[in-house]
């Protein structure tokens, strides 16, 4: 069974800092790409940032595009996103999800497993 728990998320005024982390099992974590994903309030789920399944290549939303850095650690099964100079519309619920491919995919349909999500609040 795969589960992909996130951590990290919480409530930091603007220009702040998180630090996300996604623990996977279940599966062999290495061989995948993974991503994170938000969801605001009213809005559709979309693509923050992608990695693949070696760190060796990286895709981001232009939103985040020099603010966060998504990273891999295969020997802990963990991936993170280091998120600086928060903005009040970075607002989400963040969610990382393993991709069916080892390279990097940015539809939410490539994706086959996903984590509950964990809450990120920027206060302006």
């Amino acid at each position: 069974q795969v589960q992909l728990i996130e951590s990290g998320g919480g409530l930091v005024q603007a220009g702040g800092s998180l630090r996300l982390s996604c623990a996977a099992s279940g599966r062999t974590f290495s061989v995948y790409a993974m991503g994170w994903f938000r969801q605001g309030p009213g809005k559709e789920r979309e693509i923050v940032a992608a990695i693949s399944w070696s760190g060796g290549n990286t895709y981001y939303a232009d939103s985040v595009k020099g603010r966060f850095t998504i990273s891999r650690d295969n020997a802990k099964n963990t991936v993170y996103l280091q998120m600086n100079s928060l903005k009040p519309e970075d607002t989400a619920v963040y969610y990382c999800a393993t991709a069916d491919r080892g390279y990097i995919a940015t539809r939410p349909a490539s994706y086959d497993y996903w984590g509950q999500g964990t809450q990120v609040t920027v206060s302006s």
